[in-house]
Order: C-alpha cells, then sequence, then structure tokens
C-alpha cells in the first residue's frame, strides 16, 4: 500500500508544475487539491511559448496520458530560430536550414503556448481540483498536519503540502532557510499583441518562431506565440535592485524606449517597434539562483517542486521542463509501495532532484555566462559550424557535455568553468 493512502495533499500553485503533479497523482487515485491565487483561470494573461523536452516535459505529459493532447495543440514550426546581431541582421536561419529533429527525438524541442498547455492539464483534473483565489497568507503546522490560510479568509487542514509556488515561495521557508544568489543579469519582459500590425518589423523577422539577439554583453529573445502576438526578453549586466533605484514606471513605454536607446546605443532602431506600443505590458525579472550544491534534510509531511525548489535563470530553457519532472519523480516517489513512510518517499524524490538541479544548474549558469560576454555572437556560430555540437546544440541551448567537458570548452575558446557568475 502506498504511504500517501487516505492522505489529503495540498498543491500550492497551480502552474505547469503542480497541474502535472495533480493529474499524475489523481491516476493513483490519490486525494489532492491545487490552492491558486488566480481569481480564475483566465484572468492573468499567459506568458510566452514554452519548449518542452523529450526526456522532462514529455515524459511527465506521456505518464499523464496527454501526449497525443499535446500534439493536437503544440505548433510545429515554431521552434524554427533565427540568430542575429544587434542590427537585426541574419547570421543563422533555421527556416532555411531546417533541422533533422522528428517529434520524439531526444533534440526534439516542440513549442507549445503556455495558455494551451495550462489548459490540457485543468481539462485533464477531475472537476473543483482547482481551488481559485485562494493566495496564501501563512501556513502553520499542527500536531503532523498544515494548516494553510489564504487573503480571502478561508483556510483548510491538510497532511502534506507541496510548494509549487514559483521564485516568491511562501512554503520554501517551511522546508529550508537556503536562500538564492544574485546572478549581475536582469531581463525585461515585454508582450505585444496584434504583432503583424503593431510591430510589423520584428513580426517579418520573427516568421512565427524564434529570434536571438547579441550584442554587446546583451541579449534580446523574441518569440511568437499562436495568438498573433510575441513575447520577448532583453537580458544585460545590472546592478542587483536596478528595477528599483532606476525609478523607471514600467507601465509608461515612453520611459522604458528611452532606457533602452541608453542601456542599447549600438542596437539598431528597429528594435524599437518592440517598446514603442502604449498598450506594451512591461516586466523586469531580476535573475537569482539557487546554490547548486544545496540539500536539506526531508520531512515528513512537505516539499518542493519547480521554482520554488530549484530557481535559476532561463537561459537553458529548463525551467518549465524541471517543473514537470519534478513532479513525475515525486509522484512516483509517493505512490511507490516499497516507501515505509512519507519521508523515505519524500527523501528519495528530493535527493534525484538535487542531482538534476546540480547538473541542469551548470549548464543553465554557463549560458548565461556567454550569452552576456562581448562575442556572444561569434561564439554562438562558432559551435553551429563545429560538428561536435551537431547533436548538443539546439537554438542556443546547451547540452551539459558542453559544460562539463573542458576540451570542448577549450575547443571554441571559451574560458575554465568558474564557480560562480
Amino acid at each position: 500500500m502506498m504511504v500517501i493512502q487516505d492522505k489529503k495533499i495540498a498543491i500550492v500553485g497551480g502552474g505547469p508544475g503542480g497541474l502535472t503533479l495533480a493529474r499524475l497523482l489523481q491516476l493513483k487515485g490519490v486525494d489532492v487539491k491545487v490552492y491558486e491565487r488566480d481569481i480564475n483561470k483566465d484572468v492573468r494573461l499567459q506568458g510566452g511559448a514554452l519548449d518542452l523536452h523529450t526526456e522532462s516535459g514529455l515524459a511527465a505529459l506521456g505518464k499523464a496520458g496527454l501526449l497525443n493532447e499535446f500534439k493536437v495543440h503544440y505548433r510545429p514550426g515554431a521552434e524554427l530560430t533565427r540568430v542575429v546581431d544587434n542590427q537585426a541582421k541574419i547570421h543563422s536561419d533555421q527556416h532555411n536550414e531546417g533541422t533533422n529533429a522528428k517529434f520524439g527525438d531526444k533534440d526534439h524541442r516542440p513549442e507549445i503556448d503556455r495558455g494551451p498547455l495550462r489548459d490540457i492539464l485543468l481539462n485533464s483534473l477531475k472537476p473543483d481540483t482547482v481551488v481559485w483565489d485562494t493566495h496564501i497568507l501563512s501556513i502553520e503546522q499542527i500536531g503532523n498536519s498544515w494548516k494553510l490560510a489564504f487573503k480571502n479568509g478561508e483556510s483548510v487542514i491538510t497532511d502534506i503540502v507541496i510548494g509549487a509556488d514559483g521564485a516568491n515561495s511562501k512554503i520554501r521557508p517551511f522546508v529550508t532557510n537556503i536562500k538564492p544568489y544574485w546572478t549581475g543579469i536582469t531581463m525585461l519582459e515585454g508582450s505585444i499583441k496584434d504583432a503583424k500590425k503593431t510591430a510589423p518589423v520584428i513580426h517579418d523577422l520573427l516568421k512565427g518562431g524564434k529570434i536571438f539577439a547579441y550584442g554587446n554583453e546583451k541579449t534580446l529573445i523574441v518569440s511568437s506565440k499562436g495568438d498573433g502576438s510575441l513575447g520577448f526578453a532583453t537580458s544585460c549586466k545590472t546592478d542587483e535592485f536596478w528595477h528599483k533605484e532606476s525609478r523607471i514606471d514600467f507601465k509608461d513605454n515612453k520611459q522604458v524606449l528611452a532606457w533602452f536607446k541608453k542601456t542599447f546605443p549600438e542596437w539598431s532602431s528597429v528594435w524599437w517597434e518592440l517598446f514603442e506600443g502604449e498598450k506594451t505590458l512591461f516586466i523586469p525579472r531580476p535573475q537569482y539562483c539557487m546554490p547548486l550544491n544545496q540539500k536539506w534534510e526531508a520531512k515528513s509531511n512537505i516539499t518542493l517542486i519547480g521554482d520554488a525548489a530549484h530557481l535559476m535563470p532561463p537561459f537553458a530553457g529548463e525551467g518549465v521542463n524541471m517543473a514537470m519532472f519534478d513532479a513525475l519523480q515525486l509522484s512516483e516517489s509517493l505512490t511507490n509501495p516499497k516507501y515505509l513512510n512519507t519521508q523515505a518517499a519524500i527523501g528519495n524524490y528530493e535527493q534525484q532532484m538535487f542531482k538534476r538541479f546540480a547538473k541542469i544548474g551548470q549548464g543553465t549558469l554557463f549560458n548565461t555566462e556567454w550569452m552576456h560576454q562581448p562575442n556572444a555572437l561569434n561564439d554562438m556560430l562558432a559551435m553551429f559550424g563545429k560538428n561536435i555540437f551537431k547533436q548538443s546544440v539546439f537554438l542556443g541551448k546547451m547540452w551539459l557535455n558542453v559544460y562539463l567537458v573542458p576540451s570542448v570548452r577549450k575547443a571554441i575558446g571559451f574560458a575554465p568553468v568558474q564557480k560562480v557568475f
């Protein structure tokens, strides 16, 4: 008999990780609720496209019985990328070069918008599994149970709590006191509706796929969305609290455009299109990372998945995939009858998670480093041209052998690995 038989499980956070976990547990007959702070599923604009990986995100969907649904809603071709310089000159174009990867191949990264992925997961759950408008106010341990209190005045008692509530997790402090550290990079995200009309030059350059632009120790990534909008993000080195100390009103596109012109002076005016719309939404995101060697002693009734467990920058496309694979491994541990108690089951999951994060986090920090160096564009193009990278590099996302093997780094002129970016 599994150790969570007859136990109530509360998942805090209704993102891809939390919803995947709920689906996997329900398939095993577990009593689970998801507590999500959004008032309903439509209240908040969902972010940009996600590329799911065969060995992680797609593996979790397969175990959840949702792979066919994914195939119906993903966007073939949305993963095709143009690599450009700061003048928007194209240096590498997968729309012309194509790729040999097919669905199910290790190197294939099929794209799906966040909204459709969330709908697939929500529709797979039993009615009323997700409890909306439940923003965590406090959490308190009562005996072997937990009391969750919400801002709407309601509260619940549950046996096990799983924090899937992201970078600013309210659950994490009850699991560990380990804090993330500052990486030196801030991203500024934006979203543009009806891009064909509001940003026609970038829309044409995007061609329904992605743009990776490099120059002057800065990057700009643009992604198409199925509804005709586009999402983009600048990233550059800043002070840790630049987003506050700059006193920029990020609701005022004129102030943001003035910042871009000043901070990205070498970049073509073509990119100004991204900042000229009065309705464009901008969100500054300082980039933090959990220590790669983080560990804590497993508890019997609380744990973490996704960014709540292992926050890291997004420069390897691993965030959502890690979260969904966390959900898969945790669900299998909690429902495996070989574990005699919940602490052993949770401990098994956490040990696997620690090892995965240590490796994937290294690759992510490696990408964060080289993408913000003066020679980033040439390094990317050099890597694309070397056979050694044909199977290990995809759209600027380096596989771990690139990071871990010194001879590979030396072959393309990268510096020795540094412990901290």
